[in-house]
């Protein structure tokens, strides 16, 4: 069955630990709070996409345990088809996460598990799901060669591909020309480029060497509380972050964005109204903790937007 929006990425169990700060190495901190929950920046991005409206299927490689349950348990209450691999020899990931209360900082380790297994036979077997997309996202926590299989066949389909190339690694030659929108963070901006990135002017600059290299229709780097600056045919223009009450939880904010920006473009909307879309979403995430739990419904972005 076709989906308008396809998401390749991984699905992995987030353990959050909440402290009055981050630890610094070699110490131990007596925490304030610890929950369990679904989380990967693939399965992030899929729940984030059809609470928002998409209509969303996901690929990843999970294990036949108690986090895989979890997971199916996450993609059926969110509306999202999961289009995975049970994997009978490796667990399902996890994640480390650790949260300072006061600024809503994070810092995360991740274990991929069976998702790191995924192989580009698992991506062919879904060539059918891949090519009859309107929107295809990966990232960059399962293999490259991977997600660049996944990309290419999106691509050579007509599928609008959009590349959240987190976390940052060397990229195979060609693989950003397979891109029709790149949307790195401005840590990942400047390890694919070489630029340090600290504010617009920097963040503009990275986007324009990322576009040199072939994207084809834009890219955006995403500034966490500055909003997002976004560089295309057009030019280069500042999006504006939006406030959507207190910030609680920043982890995930960046997958509520590219979720909302899949299923913004699936819809049709233009990048500008598309981008706004994201940034609805994202605003809203950060007000509540954790990570899927924390991705708004299309009732609370409309909301949002009207205000």
């Amino acid at each position: 069955m076709a989906h308008d929006i396809v998401i390749l990425g991984v699905f992995v169990a987030d353990a959050a630990f909440r402290s009055a700060r981050l630890p610094r190495a070699g110490e131990t901190l007596i925490g304030t709070g610890f929950t369990l929950g679904p989380g990967g920046k693939g399965s992030n991005q899929a729940v984030a996409a059809a609470k928002a409206g998409g209509d969303v299927g996901f690929v990843a490689r999970i294990g036949m345990d108690a986090f895989g349950e979890m997971g199916l348990a996450t993609w059926s209450e969110a509306g999202v088809a999961p289009l995975v691999i049970r994997d009978a020899d490796r667990a399902t990931g996890a994640a480390g996460i650790f949260i300072e209360e006061a600024e809503g900082r994070n810092a995360i380790v991740i274990s991929p598990g069976a998702a790191a297994a995924i192989t580009v036979a698992d991506i062919e077997d879904r060539r059918a799901e891949i090519e009859g997309a309107k929107v295809a996202v990966t990232q960059l926590e399962q293999p490259v060669e991977v997600a660049e299989r996944f990309l290419r066949i999106a691509s050579e389909a007509g599928v609008t591909t959009v590349f959240n190339p987190a976390p940052a690694a060397s990229l195979p030659e060609g693989m950003l020309a397979l891109c029709d929108y790149v949307t790195p963070n401005e840590a990942e901006a400047e390890e694919l480029t070489g630029i340090a990135v600290g504010d617009r002017a920097s963040a503009e600059r990275a986007a324009a060497a990322l576009l040199a290299q072939g994207v084809r229709r834009g890219v955006i780097v995403t500034l966490g509380g500055d909003g997002a600056l976004v560089i295309d045919a057009e030019g280069a223009r500042h999006v504006p972050a939006m406030a959507a009450g207190p910030v609680v939880d920043t982890t995930g904010a960046g997958d509520a964005f590219n979720g909302g920006l899949a299923c913004a473009l699936a819809e049709g909307q233009g990048l500008d109204d598309a981008l706004r879309f994201a940034t609805a979403v994202a605003a809203l995430s950060v007000t509540k903790q954790g990570t899927a739990a924390s991705m708004p419904t299309r009732t609370e972005v409309e909301a949002l937007l009207a205000r």
